[in-house]
């Protein structure tokens, strides 16, 4: 079969690409997905570089994402020609991943595909969509209503911010996005912002424990400054949701929105998160959740334009989904 491989060629060299290997074989309790659809995620541009706080196992396969049909199967639960997919855990890490036209993946990763969504479109979402609908499940969870006020949205042209945008504008929040991109901002207001503030005008430290309230909730995909300057200025009792760091890892700030205005600051993490909360988001995303601007944010390509994809990923020049479509031989 065919697969984008990253191989390891000295002590801090990679190099990486399409090659034919073997088509994997199912153990005890496996399964076999011939592949449709795979994505591109930031942490997959990582993995293809040799990251070792992604991956550490060469050669290796990456793709943390994947859809398709069960084409063998050694699971009770699981039945040829099921529409499939996985998301998160181990798979395009140090388990080869979902860029092959087959992968194997323990049983116990795997979700089913709602009846009323394509396997393309459920790769359009991938972990960042469903990172982004576990984010908006939390605010609403805790109470924050449309009516509550606006939703503030960080690293707003990436994967999970313009998928969030999309949604919280389906279900009818007033969003601000927050961006790097200026010749982005049509395409967020496309998508549904309401308002957009550039990057550089909101990263700006300031001293002050507490800033004027302004956000009802907060989805954060960055960290940093923004996420710190942030929180200074959520509403009282409103929440935020932290999904990444694409601006930094640290986070420096205080505990008075905590304490005086009863902010709660949430961790959303896709990889480990319970099969049953998965498949609970994936039901969404396919039914109310489905938003209608889908096709606006997504890129297709082959599994041969995976490595200048990456290219754009890590130079920060992504936007919206990159959606890799996997033609198989085998029938």
């Amino acid at each position: 079969m065919r697969a984008f491989v990253v191989e390891k060629i000295g002590d801090k060299e990679f190099k990486s690409g399409i090659q034919d290997i073997s088509t994997p074989k199912c153990g005890e309790n496996e399964i076999v997905i011939k592949v449709t659809y795979s994505s591109l995620n930031y942490k997959d541009a990582l993995s293809s570089v040799g990251n070792p706080g992604v991956t550490r196992n060469f050669p290796h396969t990456t793709g943390i994402d994947v859809a398709g049909t069960v084409y063998e199967s050694t699971s009770s639960v699981f039945k040829v020609g099921e529409r499939v997919l996985v998301t998160g855990y181990d798979m395009g890490m140090n388990t080869n991943g979902g860029h092959a036209q087959f992968v194997k993946v323990p049983a116990a990763w795997v979700a089913r595909i709602p009846d009323s969504i394509s396997d393309k479109e459920i790769m359009a979402f991938g972990t960042a969509g469903l990172t982004a609908a576990l984010s908006v499940s939390e605010l609403i969870e805790n109470g924050i209503k449309p009516e509550s006020g606006d939703i503030l949205v960080t690293g707003a042209t990436g994967g999970v911010g313009s998928i969030a945008i999309a949604i919280l504008s389906k279900l009818g929040y007033n969003i601000t996005a927050i961006s790097g991109k200026k010749e982005r901002i049509e395409f967020l207001k496309k998508i549904g912002a309401n308002e957009v503030i550039l990057r550089e005008e909101f990263e700006i430290e300031s001293n002050k424990p507490m800033l004027s309230e302004k956000y009802a909730g907060i989805i954060d995909t960055v960290g940093g400054n923004i996420l710190a300057n942030a929180l200074k200025q959520i509403k009282y009792d409103g929440v935020a949701t932290c999904c990444g760091l694409t601006s930094s890892h640290e986070l420096n700030t205080n505990v008075f929105p905590f304490i005086l205005r009863g902010v709660r600051l949430i961790g959303i993490d896709s990889v480990e998160c319970k099969l049953e909360k998965k498949q609970a988001a994936w039901e969404k995303l396919a039914s109310r959740w489905k938003i209608n601007s889908l096709n606006t944010i997504i890129n297709e390509i082959s599994l041969d334009e995976v490595k200048a994809a990456y290219d754009h990923l890590l130079s920060g020049k992504a936007v919206g989904r990159y959606v890799v479509k996997i033609k198989v031989d085998k029938n």
